[in-house]
């Protein structure tokens, strides 16, 4: 028995070395270390944190910068796409002026060519409003040079004055730009 006792002493004697031994490492994770710093160190590191703001800034402002060059970007593609499509639809405003007038003429109306005609021209007027056209008939309206161009004026008492008394050309908008001021006939 006596030997048992001699092998369990120096068990028991390294547990204890273990457990004090944690218990110290454990006071010293608990206590936080000091350093001294000098004033030289202290400054550098000032100097250090204020190239990392700059840097910081200089980061952010280069981050907004690419920002607002994307945005603008976008829009002149944007506005390049309208422009070529403004310049596209004025193009074919003659032949939709044509194919009106051929349409508004009197006729026989059972006639295939004016029936033909007339499938062509709101075939033209459908394609024009997909592309986002809108048609200005300003009969009766007030007047606004922003969309409208006079033409004529004439003296009228039946008509408000600067009233559209008469259209002799449409006029066509893409969006809020205009494609093709309206000629007409204002009321004095």
């Amino acid at each position: 028995m006596s030997k048992k006792k001699e092998n369990t002493a120096p068990m028991e004697e390294e547990q204890a070395e273990q457990s004090a031994g944690a218990a110290g490492e454990e006071a010293a994770q608990e206590q936080p270390e000091t350093f001294t710093v000098t004033r030289e160190q202290m400054e550098k590191m000032e100097q250090l944190a204020g190239q990392l703001a700059a840097l910081n800034d200089q980061h952010l402002r280069l981050a907004a910068e690419y920002d607002n060059y994307r945005k603008r970007t976008t829009r002149e593609k944007e506005s390049v796409y309208q422009d070529a499509k403004m310049d596209t639809v004025a193009k074919f405003l003659e032949v939709y002026d044509n194919l009106e007038r051929a349409v508004q003429q009197s006729g026989d109306e059972e006639n295939a060519h004016k029936k033909g005609m007339e499938m062509i021209f709101h075939q033209l007027v459908g394609v024009l409003e997909k592309m986002g056209v809108t048609i200005e008939d300003p009969a009766g309206k007030s007047f606004d040079p922003a969309k409208h161009n006079a033409v004529m004026h004439i003296e009228s008492e039946e008509l408000g004055e600067g009233v559209v008394s008469q259209v002799f050309q449409k006029g066509f908008l893409l969006g809020e730009k205009v494609i093709r001021f309206a000629a007409v006939q204002v009321a004095n």
